[in-house]
């Protein structure tokens, strides 16, 4: 259908804006040992950016190049994701090992080069290898060239949410690998690093704390860098208008609490009406989706310090501490994750409304044979898997598969035969499922190859094998819009009637309802090797993701561009 020109002006004019304003924010990130005590434990070594944990902020203007020099001065090999950035004509620069690139050894470089054109709000970066992103993260700010389409805040807050071991989290996840049986849970979450009050250590710099003044109002940037665990925020005597989420403008929602899975961001803007001189706690809980029951996880409380500036503050009283919803409130979590809607405005993508590929795909866990490397693995038995439409992935060992895609040399590395449906069409959702047979999977490297521009419409279903769970589903290079979400099996009979069309929120990692499902619809506008997992790091290394192959558009501008020089190499 035709449009006038008089749609496309202002994106037109704001872009031209941005080109003309845009400028190289450029950063050395020296990865490496860095010393820390935690929870009143001895020191213990841990891998970070910079000496920091978290590691540095990036903020930089829409339409403006971000280069980092990656220079690996730690004894793991290493990769950085960006996590939410389109990567357009910046193919190489993804991150994810094996998928986009092969690790950088120790010892090594790697220049990680990227535009932030169309791209605006609360993203972050962090490792995409191993366990290593529970310290390897940080903060990824975009600000808009012609202001915040809500009034603009007095100050902003990052609060990056994240889980911590007292163990190494390499040797957890290698022995997680050598056995097939999963890691052990975290001892505790974190608010910027820190875990707060609230776990029986008094040594001091255990907690983050800000400050802000009576009838300010906040950005609080919120992300959610934890490696396995959906959390909720809250504030004690504040609320929150949401105007964000994953770097895309919503319609402005009220509530007392943030529910956020691994992955995401949300943006909130938060009124400081608070007595002035008092103190209260910002706090992060865990969200439980496993039925009948998932994973054993920390059931503690991660929290931050809000103080108000003017007065004498109180430290003789403990800071008010919000009631949090329990640890399996699910009717909190899908109140909070479905009822966002997109602020749609001028110039911004609307959600495409002719579909050219569909696709049903089951998530979840299962079992499956040892493979010869995990040579501690009980070979009379199956260990844990997970897979989608019961394909468990396994990247390549040799070659990286955006590598082979661009040489057309694949043979090996992937298959282009990732199923559009499950093997089997079940009873997802119901117990019954739950047997033997069908939970049994395979390991592959599978990938859905579509052709540039295509219009893809996915449905993502969880399944009861070994459990019900909500699967936080993450796609490298676009985001997509959730046209509807809800629980039990898909029917596509009734759910397509009541898909949102209008204003849908649009996200790059969907929290697919526990015992349920969600229907997305993306444009393969961006050619590559394009990574879609589950932001849970456990499932993740168990085989829970897949790989969309986006063939070439008929120009350069819309082709993978040639390797960097100093792409790392394999061998």
């Amino acid at each position: 259908m035709a449009r006038s020109w008089s749609f496309f002006l202002p994106f037109a004019l704001a872009l031209i804006a941005s080109v003309g304003d845009a400028a190289v924010v450029e950063h050395t990130f020296n990865v490496g040992n860095l010393s820390i005590s935690q929870l009143c434990q001895p020191d213990r070594i841990i891998t970070a950016v910079n000496g920091q944990l978290p590691g540095p902020t990036i903020q930089a203007s829409e339409g403006d190049t971000v280069v980092v020099h990656l220079v690996n001065e730690s004894p793991y090999s290493m990769t950085i994701h960006w996590h939410g950035i389109f990567q357009r004509g910046s193919q190489w620069a993804d991150g994810p090992a094996m998928i986009t690139q092969c690790p950088v050894r120790p010892g090594g470089n790697y220049t990680y080069r990227f535009n932030v054109t169309r791209q605006e709000g609360t993203l972050w970066w962090h490792a995409h290898i191993s366990f290593l992103r529970a310290t390897v993260y940080g903060a990824l700010v975009i600000l808009p060239r012609s202001g915040y389409p809500f009034p603009k805040p007095d100050r902003e807050e990052i609060l990056i949410l994240g889980e911590w071991w007292n163990a190494n989290v390499v040797d957890l996840q290698e022995m997680a690998f050598l056995t097939g049986f999963p890691a052990r849970q975290a001892d505790a979450y974190t608010i910027n690093g820190k875990p707060g009050d609230l776990y029986n250590c008094s040594a001091p710099n255990q907690t983050h704390r800000f400050e802000v003044r009576q009838n300010e109002t906040c950005l609080l940037r919120i992300i959610n860098a934890a490696l396995n665990t959906p959390l909720f925020f809250k504030v004690a005597n504040h609320s929150f208008t949401v105007v964000a989420a994953d770097a895309c403008y919503t319609t402005p929602y009220r509530t007392d609490v943030v529910v956020i899975a691994p992955g995401q961001t949300v943006d909130a803007l938060m009124a400081a009406d608070a007595a002035v001189g008092g103190r209260y706690y910002m706090a992060a809980s865990p969200y439980d989706s496993g039925v009948p029951s998932g994973p054993p996880f920390s059931m503690t409380v991660a929290t931050a310090v809000l103080g108000y500036a003017g007065g004498a503050p109180n430290t003789t009283t403990p800071p008010a501490l919000p009631r949090m919803p329990e640890f399996r409130d699910t009717d909190t979590a899908h109140g909070f994750l479905s009822n966002l809607t997109a602020l749609v405005l001028p110039g911004r993508p609307t959600v495409p409304l002719a579909v050219d590929t569909r696709m049903f795909v089951t998530v979840g866990m299962g079992v499956a044979d040892c493979r010869p490397e995990q040579t501690l693995c009980n070979r009379s038995s199956t260990v844990f898997a997970s897979s989608m439409n019961n394909a468990s992935f396994v990247a390549p060992g040799n070659t990286s598969m955006l590598q082979a895609h661009y040489g057309n040399v694949t043979s090996g590395v992937y298959t282009r035969d990732f199923p559009d449906t499950p093997p089997v069409v079940f009873d997802y959702t119901s117990d019954a499922s739950d047997n033997a047979t069908m939970q049994y999977t395979t390991k592959s490297t599978k990938v859905k190859t579509l052709r540039y521009n295509q219009t893809v419409e996915m449905v993502l279903q969880n399944t009861r094998l070994i459990a019900k769970e909500s699967h936080p589903m993450h796609l490298h290079g676009f985001n997509f819009f959730v046209l509807a979400q809800s629980f039990g099996n898909y029917d596509e009979a009734t759910a397509a009637p009541q898909f949102n069309l209008v204003n849908p929120q649009e996200r790059n990692t969907i929290a697919v309802p526990t015992g349920g499902w969600a229907v997305i619809r993306f444009v393969a506008d961006n050619p590559g090797i394009w990574y879609m997992h589950c932001h849970f790091e456990a499932h993740l290394d168990l085989g829970l993701g897949m790989v969309f192959e986006v063939q070439d558009g008929p120009t350069p501008d819309t082709s993978v561009p040639s390797p960097p020089g100093d792409l790392p190499l394999c061998t």
